[in-house]
């Protein structure tokens, strides 16, 4: 979080910076740097573009990122390996990775 400190004040102008598309359905006014910082990295990771990753890590930066995308169970295996190959956090540590869904996937063929 060291990269935070200097975000925390301008915590709006640099929620703006995001896609729009991350937060269609949250007020966007609502969230904070440090208190939605889950929710942003779920989405950034999931569904987030290049320009979104690039200040995602300006804001938290790849250790931070690594130890909350750990945590979210239902985040995209790709976006795992992803971080896990920037972090070297090995795929293992991730939630996602290991939670296995109740629901089986249907395969494609």
């Amino acid at each position: 979080m060291k990269n935070m400190e200097s975000f925390i004040g301008n915590n709006q102008k640099v929620l703006s910076k995001f896609s729009s598309h991350l937060f269609w359905d949250v007020n966007r006014n609502s969230l904070d740097i440090n208190r939605s910082r889950r929710l942003i990295v779920h989405r950034v990771l999931d569904y987030g573009l290049l320009k979104d990753w690039q200040l995602l890590v300006k804001v938290y930066g790849i250790k931070d990122i690594s130890e909350i995308s750990s945590t979210i169970k239902d985040l995209d295996i790709k976006s795992a390996a992803f971080v896990s190959l920037l972090s070297k956090t090995p795929l293992e540590q991730f939630s996602c990775f290991t939670t296995r869904r109740s629901i089986p996937q249907h395969s494609i063929f």
